[in-house]
């Protein structure tokens, strides 16, 4: 009896080593940093207002890890995406389920049943094949970035990293390039069509089954209105936004900062600056009409520089006046 006692102590040390490894393994195995990429140069101003930016190194408009998400676009995209996101420990059992049962009435693959945390961990772990090898290390590691990470900072790196269609990564980006402003800014319409964006961003190029997009765009919107997020009015104004045309040119009012900036930090990042938009805006005006009348004299270059008389702070800064050629521009 006491022999048997002795083995069986034996066995559950070996197995509560076993599981010591297998815990240790596991919280150890989890990507550092996260997600090791390179992201575009944005500069902004004294209010955070955008002046300018650069694409990433590798040819991404990805703006670097935002400090917050905003309230439209987080709402839309939990709606959409995960429902139970603010409950569940990175993995959603009833979605899984869920998602078996359509796939297995499909006869393919429709729905994979990934919460917002594990669809982070698989951008995170780049482009490969949806194995099923593949999901359970998203699994995993979403239960791991979970006990890491509040619910915030998972939503703020899932727009960060999110693809929008093309070579436009992030919600930041995406907000500028399609719909030329800050991502607070966003209407309702705005916001739900980029929370269903990174589910099928081909969808945004124009021509490409945009009526998807739009079906899309408004059946969120009715989920919306009828969980009690919008109200009808809001839900019928919302309706009848169109979507967005080809990307827009990003703002570049203060291009020679910005260009210097890219030099200096080739892995990009986001510059808070004491320049005033609106200034910097009326001063290159300024510039590139004196630099017109100037230039029948032979005169190509024209710059400014305004301060702060109390402070000291640069609230304008031009380098030289546009279109004064490429030998120029730096």
């Amino acid at each position: 009896m006491i022999e048997r006692f002795r083995k069986m102590r034996r066995r559950h040390r070996w197995l509560l080593a076993g599981l010591a490894l297998a815990a240790a393994a596991w919280w150890f195995a989890f990507p550092d940093p996260l997600f090791d990429t390179s992201y575009s140069v944005v500069v902004e101003d004294h209010r955070g207002q955008l002046l300018g930016a650069r694409i990433a190194a590798d040819g991404q408009w990805r703006f670097p890890v935002p400090d917050s998400v905003p309230r439209r676009f987080a709402e839309a995209l939990i709606a959409f995406e995960d429902k139970r996101f603010r409950y569940h420990p990175g993995i959603d059992p009833l979605a899984l389920l869920r998602a078996f049962r359509q796939n297995l009435r499909a006869g393919t693959v429709v729905s994979g049943g990934s919460t917002l945390t594990m669809q982070v961990m698989r951008m995170a772990g780049g482009p490969g094949a949806r194995t099923f090898g593949r999901k359970l290390w998203e699994m995993l590691m979403a239960v791991r970035l979970e006990l890491s990470a509040s619910k915030d900072e998972i939503l703020r790196l899932y727009a960060a990293h999110a693809p929008f269609g093309g070579n436009v990564v992030g919600l930041e980006a995406a907000a500028w390039r399609y719909f030329g402003k800050r991502p607070d800014r966003l209407s309702w319409a705005e916001a739900a069509t980029l929370a269903v964006l990174p589910n099928a961003p081909a969808l945004i190029h124009p021509g490409r089954r945009r009526d998807a997009l739009q079906h899309k765009r408004d059946r969120l919107l009715q989920r919306l209105c009828a969980q009690g997020t919008i109200d009808s009015l809001s839900l019928q104004l919302a309706l009848a936004e169109p979507l967005p045309e080809a990307p827009a040119p990003l703002p570049d009012l203060a291009p020679h900062l910005t260009e210097w900036l890219r030099r200096q930090h080739p892995g990009g990042g986001r510059f808070r600056t004491t320049l005033d938009a609106d200034l910097q805006t009326r001063v290159a005006e300024r510039v590139a009409a004196h630099a017109h009348a100037w230039a029948g004299n032979g005169v190509h270059n024209a710059a400014a520089l305004v301060l702060d008389t109390h402070s000291g702070a640069v609230r304008a800064w031009v380098g030289n006046a546009p279109g004064c050629g490429p030998e120029h521009d730096e």
